[in-house]
């Protein structure tokens, strides 16, 4: 078993680099090679791992001999480009959200990794932000009972400028409920043990990026939008997202309701609060005094063992931790490909439904 494990870094634009960052405070692992095409993001990279030896092209990386474990970090829709060469390889593979931007990517994508032994972590992370990992923990033993709607609410501000600007196009991102929302699947699936069996969407561009061209072509990411997911079980998911609410208290809302009780995480509070139904008073008697949620709990839930809090409340701290660990312990991932394709599944059949104004069934995109 290695003392210490040896990092290749394939992307280090603000994402690759956010993992450099991580990967230096932890402990038992250095970044030991990078790889980018774009030489000011390599210059950027170098100076925080100045030991580290840079290429150009991913391949050469992979073949260096320099790295145990390799993070895939490039804009979305080269991962499969580059996944084909990484997993082709014995090494421990970790690959960036969203996992791919079309179903033909993503069906190659399962069928290159099936051949191998070598472990393949997915990169979603919000399952690891401390109030969300405490909100789901909660529903997971009971807390709310029966679950049967689930909602997530992001009201934040737009996207952040990208090298090329290559997020300013669903063509390159898969779409604005692909790039930035597959958290939010995942985190749904990840609550109710299921994945969604049809889904329904409405959204636009209102307000972002309207008067944005990038070689004579306009910027099309959505910017807000309702997504309605329904499961087998009877249960349904919301999201809720606007990316112009940026004068949000708490911008990020998860909220867990069963037939028992009700379970919420807000960030960045980093507040979480359950109540149960029972501690609520005499539901038989609908008056104001009865609905005051008496038995309510609120609680501020933080890491203190996360060294570097990055841009995810140390979501992605503890992701690499786990990582690491799974390597060194030879145990399986803990978030899968299986996770990325869901994710990504449900966010194409949502702008599916947005472009068709219909309900879509995942059966038409996946089965």
């Amino acid at each position: 078993m290695k003392s210490e494990l040896r990092y290749g870094v394939i992307g280090v634009g603000s994402m690759g680099r956010e993992h450099i960052s991580n990967i230096k405070v932890m402990g038992g692992a250095t970044v030991t090679a990078i790889s980018d095409p774009h030489s000011p993001s390599i210059a950027a990279a170098l100076e925080m791992a100045p030991g580290a030896k840079a290429f150009s092209d991913h391949r050469d990386l992979l073949d260096s001999g320099l790295i145990d474990a390799v993070i895939i970090a490039t804009p979305n829709d080269t991962h499969a480009a580059v996944l084909k060469d990484a997993l082709a390889t014995d090494l421990a593979v970790f690959v960036e959200k969203p996992l791919a931007t079309t179903i033909s990517d993503l069906k190659s994508i399962l069928d290159w990794d099936a051949k191998r032994s070598a472990m393949t972590w997915m990169g979603l992370e919000y399952r690891f932000m401390p109030p969300v990992t405490e909100a789901i923990a909660r529903a997971k033993e009971g807390g709310a009972g029966k679950i049967h709607q689930i909602s997530i609410r992001e009201h934040r501000e737009p996207f952040y400028p990208k090298i090329d600007n290559w997020n300013r196009f669903t063509e390159r991102t898969g779409g604005t409920l692909v790039e930035k929302c597959c958290h939010y699947f995942n985190l749904m699936d990840l609550v109710l043990g299921e994945q969604p069996i049809r889904v329904f969407a409405s959204g636009g561009q209102s307000v972002n990026h309207l008067d944005e061209k990038y070689d004579g072509q306009q910027a099309n990411m959505l910017d807000n939008a309702y997504v309605i997911l329904e499961y087998a079980s009877g249960a349904r998911g919301m999201l809720d997202l606007c990316m112009f609410g940026e004068g949000s208290f708490d911008k990020e809302i998860l909220t867990i309701v069963g037939d028992a009780g009700k379970i919420e995480s807000f960030l960045p509070s980093q507040t979480v609060k359950a109540s149960r139904r029972d501690s609520i008073g005499d539901l038989s008697n609908w008056a104001q005094g009865a609905s005051r949620a008496r038995g309510s709990e609120v609680k501020i839930v933080h890491n203190y063992d996360v060294k570097y809090m990055g841009h995810h409340y140390g979501a992605s701290y503890i992701e690499h931790v786990k990582f690491r660990d799974a390597i060194l312990n030879s145990t399986p991932a803990e978030v899968t490909l299986l996770d990325g394709v869901t994710s990504v599944v449900t966010g194409l059949a949502a702008h599916k439904s947005i472009n068709e104004a219909r309900v879509v069934e995942i059966k038409e995109l996946w089965s």
